[in-house]
Parts: structure tokens; sequence; C-alpha cells
């Protein structure tokens, strides 16, 4: 089933039993997402930096995500990822729904095979993406009920500036901080040079490889990568 189906997030609108249709907002176009990560050691001088470029900030919000995946893990085998999200204002209590954001997104290997044998510098995938008129706990109920179940839940304050065809996003994360850049290469390679980082610091890690690494420094199990509960 997973194979017949042009993209993840079509498995929303299918039945895992039968080919009933279930109604859903209709989703952006499938999209390239080139992307990069770079591990941030000073919040306060990178965003003086950031500001230097003359970055605009849309402000920070506080991420609730959940990766679901079928019992068999079909997702993950076939690279794939389907995601829910939830934001709310950072300010706010997190536990609030209050001006809460639903997005769900599928990401998938590009059907493009890449020219170059040498390693990718950058993170590729097809994305889709759609926002949920549901609250994420509608929807988590929904991808239940297609036979979904959640397989990590990280969390994340993410502080979003734009550039003119870049988009810079200041992960504050349990595992670190990054600032995660996303547009063009050559747009990404000039903001990273400017902030002060060489192509050697890029990184292609997911977060739950990213929290892996840091569970593995710590001598702790992975499991989920939220923060401490107040």
């Amino acid at each position: 089933m997973l194979s017949s189906l042009p993209s993840v997030l079509n498995l929303l609108t299918y039945s895992r039993k039968h080919n009933d249709t279930i109604p859903m907002p209709k989703s952006k176009k499938i999209k390239p997402e080139i992307e990069i990560k770079l591990r941030i050691t000073d919040i306060p001088t990178i965003l003086r930096k950031i500001e230097s470029l003359g970055a605009k900030t849309q402000g920070q919000v506080f991420e609730q995500n959940t990766l679901y995946d079928t019992p068999q893990s079909d997702l993950r085998r076939r690279d794939m990822l389907l995601r829910l999200r939830a934001e709310t204002p950072a300010i706010q209590n997190a536990r609030s729904t209050r001006g809460e954001r639903v997005i769900l997104t599928s990401k998938a290997p590009l059907r493009t095979p890449r020219a170059s044998k040498r390693p990718p510098r950058y993170k590729e995938r097809a994305e889709r993406e759609q926002v949920a008129a549901n609250t994420a706990r509608q929807c988590a109920a929904a991808l239940t009920a297609l036979g979904f179940r959640p397989a990590f839940r990280y969390d994340k304050f993410r502080t979003t500036f734009r550039l003119p065809h870049l988009q810079l996003d200041l992960d504050e994360t349990p595992a670190g901080t990054f600032l995660e850049l996303e547009g063009q290469p050559q747009a990404i390679n000039r903001a990273a040079h400017a902030l002060g980082f060489t192509n050697q610091a890029y990184l292609r890690a997911t977060y739950w490889d990213l929290h892996v690494a840091d569970c593995r420094r710590r001598g702790a199990i992975p499991k989920n990568m939220l923060f401490p509960q107040k």
C-alpha cells in the first residue's frame, strides 16, 4: 500500500483496511527541502550575527513534534517521515492549546537520483505539509485510527528568521542548540559563511540522530527527546 501512494501524506486519505477516503484539507504541493544544521554553542553571539545579516525575526514558538509510523516501521524502512507538529507561543504555558497551530508533514527521498557520487553536503528531501484545521489531539486520534503509532516525540523552542530566499530556524532542544538553514544551496552557503561557519560544520543529521548521539555521550538509553516537566 505504501509503495502505491505518491506521498506519505496521502496516507491520511486512506483507510488501512479499505479504500474509503477521509475528508482532509488540501495539502501543499510536494516541494524539495534543502537544508543543513549548524551546532550553536553561544546563543547571544549567533543572535547578534543573524541580526547583522538583516534577517527579520518571526518570533519564538514551542514545538511538540511526534513522528508516526506503522507497527512494522514501514516508513522508517523506506526513509520516509510522517510528522504531527503542534506550535504554541513560547511565552505561554506549553501545555495550553490556546493559539495552537497544527501542521502535518510528510517527507520522502527525492525521486531524481543525484548525479554526483560524492557524499551530499545538504539534506535534501521531498516535502509536503498542510496546516490542520483540527487540534493536535484530534489529528493524533485520526492517525491512530488509520493504524499509525507514535514512534518518536521531541520538543524544541524555535525562533524563526527570514532572509531573501532563506529561512533560518534557531532550535533550542534537550540535545543542544542548532541553527537550521533552509533554501537554495547558494543562499545557505552565503549565510553560513557570513555567520562564521565553514562547509565542514554542516550537519545533515535528523533530530533523532542528534538525540541518539547525545544519549550515547551521556550513557543514556534513547527514548523521547523532551524537556523535563516542571
